[in-house]
């Protein structure tokens, strides 16, 4: 069949993308699914730095590619081996496909699923193969992270999939739970583990920070620190549950929060992708206490630790993939956290988008000038 899709056909391109247009929209062929495959009608696919890395250079994939990896859609036509979904059923995606027998999957994290891992590398599905082609040459077009949302349909693994009773709630709405909600709350519930009366400080106010500040807010932290550069963002943490807001830049900002928290706090969690964001996160982490990672920061970026503090401090440093998340467990599970109020997830989507409008949608994320911008796709 054709479909409608913004490929991405060089990198890296050059802000303002309004002007480069690195995402062109154009027709392309997609295949029928394979045994393990699902044809998809994307309704709704989010804005990530994710994306945004592989456009600007900072994280190179194979091209060309239809990007697009935090969506919700609706089943169209499923391949003949399987039987627990069918033409009608609500999906949504998840960026980094389970195969559910691999080690990591076998210990509980299907974050780090071996063979997903690496068909995400290779740009392609789970089945190792590539379903999307220019019409013109029938040359491979790649999948991002499995699943190449900006595209009227997508065929998608079923590995990539998790399906949710959402029909009250906005496709829009549900996309965020493949990437944003899951990397940020999923951070602070599953990798932190952050008990009620602990202090959090999350560093580092997109889509995923604000979703990490909405987790903490649920697992009942009591001193909530939201730093960032933008004023307009810390304005809008406090309205979400942010008890102390910080200006990143600043000065003595370090000396400031270690006062004024008795020494530190128990988790900073940072999610700028950005070496100096997680030095602050660092610097303020109490002894004893856990400094989590789970932004994207460039390949060749390094980070220095001076190693006796995490001996005679005691201090743990870790990393957060997908939140920590297994999807199948944990989408339904904030899903379920969301009707009942407690994680506010509607509250992220500051901007709905046409696909044409998609390259001045990077423009302001790349300015930081929306938390999490959705394009909603009309079919009818």
């Amino acid at each position: 069949m054709k479909t409608r899709a913004a490929v991405l056909k060089s990198s890296p391109a050059s802000a303002p993308y309004a002007e480069s247009r690195p995402l062109v929209i154009e027709t392309v062929e997609l295949d029928p699914p394979g045994p393990e495959e699902v044809l998809v009608r994307i309704e709704a696919a989010g804005l990530c730095h994710s994306d945004l890395s592989v456009i600007n250079g900072n994280r190179p994939r194979p091209l060309p590619m239809v990007l697009g990896h935090e969506a919700a859609g609706t089943v169209v036509e499923v391949g003949s081996a399987i039987r627990d979904l069918k033409e009608g059923d609500r999906v949504v995606m998840t960026f980094q496909p389970t195969c559910g027998s691999c080690l990591p999957c076998a210990e509980g994290r299907a974050a780090l699923c071996i063979p997903g891992a690496e068909a995400n590398g290779k740009g392609v599905l789970m089945s190792g193969e590539i379903r999307l082609h220019d019409p013109e040459d029938h040359h491979d077009i790649h999948h991002h992270c499995g699943v190449s949302a900006y595209a009227d349909h997508a065929v998608i693994s079923r590995h990539s999939l998790v399906r949710v009773d959402a029909d009250d709630i906005p496709f829009e709405e549900l996309a965020l739970f493949g990437c944003a909600v899951q990397t940020g709350v999923g951070a602070v519930l599953n990798t932190c583990r952050v008990q009620p009366g602990q202090s959090v400080a999350i560093i580092g106010l997109g889509g995923v920070g604000m979703a990490a500040l909405l987790g903490a807010v649920a697992a009942g932290a009591t001193d909530i620190i939201a730093i960032d550069l933008a004023k307009d963002k810390l304005t809008f943490a406090r309205e979400l549950g942010a008890t102390r807001c910080y200006n990143a830049g600043e000065e003595g900002l370090v000396e400031r929060i270690r006062a004024e928290t008795g020494g530190g706090v128990d988790h900073a969690v940072e999610l700028a992708g950005a070496v100096p964001a997680f030095q602050l996160a660092y610097a303020i982490t109490r002894r004893g206490g856990q400094t989590v990672t789970a932004g994207l920061a460039p390949p060749s970026a390094e980070f220095r630790l001076p190693a006796v503090n995490l001996v005679a401090d005691e201090r743990t440093v870790k990393g957060s993939y997908m939140g920590s998340c297994v999807p199948q467990r944990d989408i339904p599970r904030f899903i379920r956290m969301y009707r009942a109020g407690i994680l506010p997830v509607d509250k992220l989507l500051t901007g709905k988008l046409r696909l044409d409008e998609i390259n001045e949608g990077f423009d302001k994320l790349d300015r930081g000038e929306a938390i999490r911008q959705v394009v909603v796709f009309d079919h009818s």
